[in-house]
């Protein structure tokens, strides 16, 4: 069994790429099923190649190897704990990125707490998820995230823009 994809999310990863955003997808599903939803996604875009790490594996990786991976972006790690997922999160934070994490469970709750932005779903998420984000998706769509970052850009470069007038 696997959740369907949404429509738009394809071209929502599409944008997420030309925002030069490097989404991975961290999970609890079976690599097969993680898999067919990160090539659906286009979580590399047109490539067929996706890196799987299995959750078993990750106590043999080094950290300085998962953050290769995260930088590169496009990777899929499976079959994981929510330990695992705060060390992936503490890894991308130990290294200067701003981290985002989408979640809906309970098992999501530290990643998205220890997030720099954690994001849970609205419709779909536990309270407990909800209670630990920052931001709440009310439509739970991964398009609504991608725009708000782009939104989010523009508010930024334009206030950068009369803050620098407004000194010369």
């Amino acid at each position: 069994m696997i959740d369907p994809l949404r429509d738009e999310v394809p071209a929502a990863m599409d944008a997420a790429h030309a925002a030069h955003v490097r989404v991975s997808v961290i999970t609890g599903d079976h690599a097969t099923t993680a898999r067919a939803i990160a090539l659906r996604a286009r979580l590399n875009g047109d490539s067929q190649e996706i890196k799987i790490i299995s959750g078993e594996d990750l106590p043999s990786l080094e950290d300085s190897h998962i953050f290769e991976l995260l930088d590169r972006g496009g990777v899929v790690f499976s079959r994981v704990s929510p330990e695992d997922k705060l060390r992936i999160v503490g890894i991308a934070k130990a290294h200067g990125r701003v981290v985002a994490v989408t979640g809906d469970g309970i098992n999501d709750a530290p990643a998205l707490k220890t997030a720099d932005i954690g994001v849970a779903m609205g419709i779909t998420g536990t309270d407990v998820a909800q209670q630990s984000a920052e931001i709440i998706l009310l439509d739970d769509s991964f398009n609504t995230l991608v725009g708000a970052i782009q939104q989010g850009r523009t508010i930024f470069a334009n206030i950068k823009k009369i803050t620098v007038m407004s000194f010369t």
